[in-house]
Parts: C-alpha cells; sequence; structure tokens
C-alpha cells in the first residue's frame, strides 16, 4: 500500500474512529483474485493441480517445514571487486564442497556424500568471508538481505505472478527487482547450501551451556539425494526432509537461528543457536566487526525485532527463543548473556513484536517478565533517550500513521546523532507486519488451518511497511561518514510458506523486494557499487512444488 493511499485510510480512520476495530472488507467473488481464489481452493481441497507443499502431489500441506534445498544467492557489487569478493572464488572449481579440507572446516568431519568434485555450489558461510572481505577491503556500505524462507521455486512463484507469464525454467530469472537489478554490471549468481553443523543440540538459557556438543544428526549435503541445482527435483524426495531412505546417513534441513549465524559470523552450527559454535561458546559477527571499524550497524525486519534472523545479526544465546534476552543483546543491555559487560548494541533496530503479550514463556528461563515477550516495558524505558538512553524509540500508537511516525523519528535520531528503535507489528498476527498478499490487497485467505488473518484498517494505518523501514533505517545509518552494515529481513516469507500459503508467500516476496528497491535506490543517489555491496538470499527453503506453473498466470496472455 502506498503512502497516498494509506493517508487518505488515514483521514478515514480519523473521522470515523469506530472503524478501528472493523475488519477488511469480505473477499473477493471467485474469479477476481486468481491467487487467493487458488490457495483457498487448495486448503478447501487439500489438492490443486497448481502446486502442492512436499512429496506428495494429491496433499497440498502434506509438508509445513524446511528442506534442505539449495538456495540462489544474488550478489552485487562484488564481479571483479577483489580476492574474497567476486563470488567466483567460492563456486564452480572453487566451490569448498570440492575440497576434503574445507568440508571438515565447516563440520569438524567428512559427511556422508558431502564431498563432490563436481560441486557448483558455495555454503552459506562463504557469505560471511565476503561481507568480511568487504569491509577489509574498505566497502563504505554492506547491505545483507535475507529472505527468510525464499528459494528458488518461491520466486519463479513470484516471477510469473508478476509478470503474468513463465520467463524461464532455470538460472538466476527475471520478474522481481532483485533478479533483474544490475548494479552497473557487477551483479553475480550463485546458489549455496544451508545444512546446519547438527541437529539434536540440547541447551540450557539460564546457565547458556550446551549438554551435548553434536547433537543427535550431523549436518551435511548430498547432491545426489537433494539436486545440484536449486531448481533441480531431487533424486531422493525424503532427503529434503531430513530423512534418507538411500543413504546410510541423514542430513537434517536447517533453522532460521544457525542458518543465519553461518552468515553472520561464518560458522556452522547447531539448530537454535544464535552466534555460538556447536560447544555454545560465542562467536564475534560481521556487525560486531563493522562497528569495531568506526562503520554503524542496523538490522531491520518484518517479523518480532528478536526474532531468529534480526537476532543473529548481533546477540549471543544458546537458544533462539530467549527473546527478551536476546532484545537486550541487540539494544546494549546486560542480558543472561552479557550480564556484567553488555554488547555495544545496534545503532538501529527496527521491526515487530508490538502487542504479544505473554504471562509466562518457559522457553525464556527463570528471567522472563510477563508483558510483551520481546520487549519488556522496563528495558524499552532503559534505552529511550527521553530516560537518558541511547535510542530515539517509535512504536505503533492509536490513531497515528506508522510510516510518519517511524520516518520522523529517524529525522529526529539522525539529526541528534542518536540510535533508533521501531517497534511495530500486528499482536493478533504474532507480531508480524500485514500480509500484502500477491495483488497487494491485504486480504489473506485461508492457511493449512482453515484460517486466514484479517486487519483492522488500524492495522494497516499504524504500521510501516517493511520498504518504509529500510528508508527510516538508511536515514540514521548514512549519518555515520565511515559507512555502515545493514540487514534487512523479509521475514514473513517464511511465515507464510509454514502456513503453506502461497498467496501470502508470494506477496511477502513483493514486499521484500519493494525493500531492495529502496537500497539500490539508495546507493544510486549516495553511492556506488564500487564502495557499496549487498548480497540477497535466504536463510533455507520450504517444499514448494509448481505442478503447473501457468496456473499463477491470469491467462490473459
Amino acid at each position: 500500500m502506498n503512502a497516498p493511499t494509506r493517508d487518505l485510510i488515514l483521514a478515514l480512520f480519523a473521522a470515523a474512529s469506530a472503524l478501528v476495530t472493523t475488519a477488511l472488507s469480505p473477499a473477493p467473488a471467485h474469479g477476481e483474485d486468481r491467487l487467493r481464489d487458488l490457495q483457498h481452493d487448495a486448503i478447501a481441497n487439500n489438492r490443486s493441480p497448481a502446486a502442492h507443499w512436499g512429496l506428495t502431489p494429491n496433499d497440498y500441506k502434506q509438508w509445513d517445514t524446511h528442506t534442505n534445498r539449495l538456495v540462489p544467492v544474488y550478489t552485487y557489487g562484488t564481479r571483479d571487486g577483489g580476492n574474497e569478493i567476486d563470488l567466483s572464488n567460492y563456486i564452480g572449481k572453487h566451490s569448498p564442497y570440492r575440497s576434503e579440507r574445507e568440508i571438515l572446516r565447516m563440520y569438524g568431519r567428512l559427511p556422508d556424500g558431502t564431498l563432490n568434485r563436481q560441486a557448483e555450489y558455495m555454503d552459506q558461510t562463504n557469505l560471511f568471508q565476503i561481507q568480511r572481505a568487504a569491509l577489509e577491503a574498505g566497502k563504505k556500505y554492506i547491505f545483507l538481505v535475507i529472505f527468510d524462507g525464499m528459494d528458488w521455486q518461491t520466486s519463479h512463484a513470484s516471477s510469473i505472478q508478476q509478470l503474468n507469464r513463465i520467463a524461464y525454467d532455470q538460472g538466476r530469472g527475471t520478474g522481481t527487482h532483485f533478479q533483474d537489478y544490475q548494479a552497473d554490471g557487477t551483479t553475480q549468481f550463485g546458489w549455496m547450501v544451508t545444512a546446519p553443523h547438527n541437529d539434536g543440540t540440547k541447551y540450557d538459557v539460564n546457565t547458556q551451556t550446551v549438554a551435548n556438543p553434536g547433537g543427535t544428526a550431523g549436518g551435511g549435503y548430498d547432491s545426489q539425494r537433494g539436486g545440484a541445482f536449486p531448481w533441480s527435483s531431487a533424486p531422493e524426495l525424503e532427503y529434503l526432509t531430513g530423512k534418507s531412505k538411500q543413504g546410510p546417513e541423514r542430513h537434517p534441513y536447517t533453522d532460521s537461528a544457525c542458518s543465519a549465524t553461518s552468515m553472520t559470523a561464518g560458522i556452522k552450527t547447531y539448530n537454535g543457536a544464535i552466534n555460538v559454535d556447536p560447544t555454545g561458546m560465542q562467536v564475534t559477527t560481521i556487525a560486531h566487526q563493522a562497528q569495531l571499524a568506526g562503520l554503524a550497524a542496523g538490522a531491520v525486519t518484518s517479523v518480532p525485532i528478536s526474532h531468529a534472523t534480526p537476532a543473529a545479526s548481533y546477540a549471543h544465546n544458546v537458544y533462539r527463543n530467549d527473546l527478551q534476552d536476546l532484545t537486550r543483546d541487540l539494544l546494549g543491555l546486560p542480558s543472561i548473556s552479557h550480564p556484567v559487560e553488555p554488547l555495544a548494541g545496534l545503532d538501529v533496530m527496527i521491526g515487530g513484536g508490538y502487542g504479544v503479550v505473554r504471562t509466562e514463556d518457559s522457553a525464556q528461563g527463570e528471567n522472563f517478565v510477563p508483558g510483551n515477550a520481546y520487549l519488556t516495558n522496563d528495558d524499552r524505558r532503559a534505552v529511550d533517550v527521553r530516560h537518558g538512553g541511547r535510542y530515539v524509540v517509535s512504536t505503533r500508537r492509536p490513531g497515528q500513521n506508522g510510516a510518519r511516525r517511524l520516518s520522523a523519528a529517524a529525522r529526529q535520531a539522525a539529526a541528534g546523532a542518536h540510535r533508533l528503535l521501531g517497534f511495530y507489528g500486528v499482536g493478533s498476527a504474532k507480531g508480524h507486519l500485514p500480509y500484502a498478499t500477491a495483488n497487494g490487497d491485504y486480504q489473506p485467505t485461508w492457511g493449512k488451518a482453515k484460517t486466514a488473518e484479517k486487519y483492522t484498517l488500524a492495522d494497516l494505518v499504524e504500521n510501516p511497511t517493511l520498504a518504509e523501514m529500510t528508508s527510516a533505517a538508511l536515514t540514521v545509518l548514512q549519518t555515520n561518514p565511515r559507512g555502515f552494515w545493514l540487514m534487512v529481513e523479509p521475514g514473513d516469507v517464511d511465515w507464510a510458506s509454514h502456513d503453506n500459503n502461497l498467496d501470502n508467500a508470494i506477496g511477502a516476496v513483493h514486499s521484500g523486494d519493494d525493500a531492495v528497491n529502496v537500497i539500490t535506490d539508495w546507493v544510486e543517489a549516495h553511492s556506488n557499487w564500487q564502495e557499496s555491496l549487498m548480497i540477497v538470499t535466504a536463510d533455507h527453503g520450504h517444499y514448494l512444488v509448481l505442478d503447473r506453473p501457468e496456473m499463477l498466470t491470469s491467462g490473459d496472455e
């Protein structure tokens, strides 16, 4: 929804406050929104000729979580960027999966089938190496955009819906800004393994210790079972789900915490870990290194601020769901991981979580504070400049335009040399921003449980979009003359995919693509692709299979 439209809604909203609690209008009649109709019918019938999730074509929602699929990587400002920056250092003949030494470095062992002398793919840890090399080479602006849960099939579906045609069947693709943007000829394309070090590690959030380093199942990737390309149909379908019928060893799929840690800290670790190694030892992230080099650092997300991916930009914890402590690390407050000497904190943190209230939460340990699950009232007050803190704090407020409110806070922070904390979201939607859906009308239909999120006019007016959050972050970060590092996470691609909701997933890709566009516009206006670098990728895939992709078009062409 663009700003003028939202401004109009705000005017109507102010004139009729009763509309605050009124849900949006009913779903359009059958045929007016093809993707919405397709999704609704697929859930109603548990079958769709167009697509399915998982191993079984006649079961639309057979699989609702992550897979071992290879994931695309798009880079900008890397071609001819120098040693360890150019993508060619990590793909093709330089793939780490062609080297026993590199596999041992990543996994501490040689997983079954993982050594592949013909491998073309890279690893997630290589993305950390690219960012570190860029920092050491003096790049001023480094962007890491993680479309949580978006594999090749999801972006392909988005492209088909956007272009109203099937424009490709392999490779980089076209139809989204991140696929089409050339960055003055400096863009490159590859794909990577997302496997964890292990699954099944046990941890104690109160003592921040790991009981069984190595867990119960070690990670790895066997292209003979999972496929050599992101667009491959896996030779062994079960393999992608962390199971194995043909090989002696199964390879668990990653979660977002350990996956993001690989990209921000350059290590393989266990599922659930936030910037700790398989033994529980804390590791340094690229954001920490950027700050030590004099750059600013920020994170922006469409889901709650200390969810796994944004937390992995900066925090330390043995378990991803110790949410309030993760937020404390992000904001430079004493935490269970840093009780005496807190981390410096991010310069900008903007995301969701507003309205998510819990009276108890065993996952957060003994120091959990009833109230907001992500940000306690005391912590929010402690960081606020009005109470002696370092952050201009902008939160969702009844009847106030979220985009305007956040933008004003960003300008205030920039003018006063302060930091910025933005805290928004929809409480009834577990704290994430509203789904714009494939056609952008904010009217989701059924997911796997035959329920759909419904948003009030207030939900739309009082929340900024991910693109607007990204713009606000740049307003503050750009005041640092040394430069900055910024993570942006379109996190609701993953949430939609967990719900087997194709309409929402495509809409989330579009929303994330808008945020990428904000970044490239900023680089073109304020920098160039010699001093800037951006990586656009995902932390893992799901199991969307497009059986008849032409059905995602309107049929008008």
